[in-house]
């Protein structure tokens, strides 16, 4: 931690004796209200809006322009005092409206719309796991039915492994 911010998001601290500590404050208080549960008009965009709304945000695109140049995958919010940028730390979330999903900060870069994790659960219940292994199709000729049918039985235990269907 430096003495003027904070290690993980970079606000501003006060310090004994500051004059007008308000404004320290409320710099703070900007910053967290556009990072903290934070919502993004777009990701990935270079060009800052005409008409921004104060408290509206952006996801900052590689090489940008304007007011946003060198911010670089930064958080852009527009403020009634113009714009702030926060730059994103490993894990850092948003919800992209354009997307209507989540985009998270990882390895470096802005991921849009991918879920990662070991298992999903639905009322306690796991409903997806680790990948099968594939089901072979049926090849054709004289035993089709056969065939047919075990690669629907192979179907249905890869869907019941998955917690996808009830088992019978």
């Amino acid at each position: 931690m430096t003495d003027d911010s904070t290690d993980r998001l970079g606000l501003p601290l006060l310090h004994a004796g500051q004059a007008q500590k308000e404004i320290t404050h409320n710099e703070a208080l900007v910053l967290l209200d556009m990072i903290v549960a934070a919502a993004v008009v777009a990701v990935g965009t270079l060009v800052p809006p005409v008409d921004p709304v104060p408290g509206e945000c952006w996801i900052v695109g590689s090489g940008a322009s304007g007011a946003w140049a060198g911010n670089d995958g930064s958080l852009a919010g527009w403020t009634a005092n113009g714009w702030r940028c926060a730059a994103p730390r490993e894990g850092m979330r948003a919800w992209s409206i354009a997307d209507a999903s989540e985009v998270v900060y990882c390895g470096g870069i802005w991921v849009v719309g991918e879920v990662t994790g070991a298992a999903l659960r639905i009322d306690g219940q796991q409903v997806v796991g680790p990948r099968e292994p594939a089901i072979d199709g049926p090849a054709g000729g004289e035993t089709i039915d056969l065939q047919a049918r075990v690669a629907v039985d192979n179907v249905l235990a890869a869907l019941r492994a998955h917690g996808l269907i009830a088992t019978a």
